[in-house]
């Protein structure tokens, strides 16, 4: 669709605007901006740069923010245009703004509102723009919004928790380093100029830390590059088809650090699933979608094949049993669910249980960590300190070595 710059003024208050929107045809623009009480002085269509997406990422905050606020102006009974305009306004977030105008240009010009919501897909996910249109569908957009906010609260809520708890250990590991490397460039090379004054053979404990320290000296950048090489090889190979198929299938099974991340997708797959099903979404669009959002590829495979088995006629708890990437205690609970005609109700408890078990082993975990990090660095710094001081305890043999 053509998008048109224009130049128009309020024809309450005369106040000039400057901005753009999309249309079929500049006298269809022109239609737009009359209905929106806007006198046009020029309009011009713009030439779209080729390879560009519509609209940028923006927080998880923000989305959750405007899609509560818009559930909540519908609620109310106004209409789609005006509650985009007003959200418009008042967002602070300049790409989410250019994203509403963008939006709200698109619903005056003829398309639904889940149709613009797709011109965005770094914005709007499959996931929202789904339950968006089951909601326009069914009549129960605002229903449907406020679903999908407690969804994103959650969502956000869940990463915040991940994120706080890691900060903690992460910050004291980079501390460690940074005061053992210090100490290995800085601090022991003082300590081997005056021992090598003594002209005597050092204990071995202190002779390995002089020689490190030498050797860190000596390659410190090739060893700095060669460290973030590394890191930047990793970060390069897990986004790899092969090198992302091989980390989530790793990460997984990771002793502690493998439950919580298996737990994470699960939460995601179930709640997610829940908030379709519960939508009016159709089941094989919603296990399609699913699989695109769960965040591991080894579930993600799995969720496909299941796909496939539901659409020849299995259950849905027939079909995840097959994947042991799927705990027993979740196909029975979607079994009951599956009985009982209230799948997405049990969904939902499934999550609830999951989050709140993930906070319960992310805090013994912070817990653990603390001393076990203390104590590392004390062993290092304080093994550091004691193999340097070795020589002054033993001041009188390195200076009149025995005979």
């Amino acid at each position: 669709m053509p998008s048109f710059a224009y130049v128009a003024r309020e024809t309450g208050t005369g106040r000039e605007l400057r901005s753009s929107m999309d249309a079929a045809t500049e006298q269809a623009a022109i239609a737009a901006l009359l209905n929106r009480n806007l006198l046009v002085v020029s309009i011009q269509e713009k030439i779209a740069k080729k390879g560009r997406t519509a609209g940028g990422s923006v927080p998880l905050q923000d989305l959750v923010i405007f899609t509560r606020q818009l559930a909540t102006m519908i609620d109310a009974g106004l209409a789609m245009v005006t509650s985009l305009q007003g959200l418009a306004d008042q967002t602070q977030n300049k790409a989410m703004r250019d994203c509403i105008k963008d939006v709200c240009t698109r619903v005056e010009g003829g398309d639904s509102f889940s149709e613009a919501l797709s011109k965005h897909p770094k914005v709007f996910n499959r996931l929202y723009c789904a339950m968006v249109g089951a909601g326009e569908k069914g009549g129960l957009l605002a229903e449907i919004l406020s679903r999908l906010a407690i969804y994103l609260e959650n969502t956000a809520r869940l990463r915040k928790k991940v994120k706080s708890a890691m900060m903690y250990p992460t910050v004291v590991t980079f501390v460690a380093i940074a005061i053992t490397v210090f100490l290995l460039v800085k601090v022991i090379p003082v300590f081997g100029e005056i021992y090598s004054g003594f002209g005597a053979k050092l204990p071995a404990p202190t002779q390995f830390l002089i020689n490190l320290s030498d050797l860190i000296r000596k390659y410190f950048i090739l060893m700095t590059l060669g460290a973030g090489g590394a890191v930047y090889g990793w970060l390069y190979y897990i986004k790899t088809k092969p090198g992302r198929e091989f980390w989530d299938k790793t990460r997984i099974k990771l002793p502690i650090f493998g439950a919580i991340a298996h737990k994470i997708c699960l939460a995601r797959f179930t709640r997610t699933l829940a908030s379709l099903v519960r939508s009016g979404v159709p089941i094989l669009e919603v296990l399609q979608i699913v699989s695109q959002t769960v965040g591991n590829v080894v579930m993600e495979k799995a969720i496909k094949v299941a796909s496939s088995d539901i659409e020849r006629g299995e259950s849905i708890s027939q079909a995840l049993a097959k994947h042991p990437v799927f705990p027993n205690m979740i196909i029975r609970m979607i079994t009951a669910g599956e009985q009982t005609g209230k799948i997405d109700n049990m969904l939902e408890r499934i999550s609830d249980f999951l989050d709140e078990e993930i906070e319960t082993t992310l805090s013994g975990i912070t817990s653990l960590i603390e001393p076990i990090l203390i104590v590392f660095l004390g062993v290092v710094v304080g093994g550091m300190v004691i193999c340097m001081f070795l020589p002054i305890f033993k001041l009188s043999e390195i200076v009149s070595p025995k005979k």
